[in-house]
């Protein structure tokens, strides 16, 4: 296993078992879901979060489109 790899699966990120995430998520049209969505325009923690994902996505999938 790579380092590289072994670096992108230690990091762990609140965002993945953040309290308001799940009630965001559970009532799409909630106010909670209105401040989660306001909330992850510029949070720098999110954005950091996505490329993780999107970085773990490409990872699995080779770097190919799919």
């Amino acid at each position: 296993m790579s380092s590289k790899k072994s670096r992108i699966e230690e990091k762990i990120y609140g965002c993945e078992t953040c309290p308001i995430r799940t009630k965001a998520e559970e009532k799409p049209e909630s106010f909670m879901a209105r401040i989660w969505r306001w909330h992850t325009r510029w949070c720098p923690g999110w954005k950091e979060y996505q490329a993780h994902l999107a970085e773990q996505s490409e990872a699995i999938s080779g770097g190919k489109d799919v």
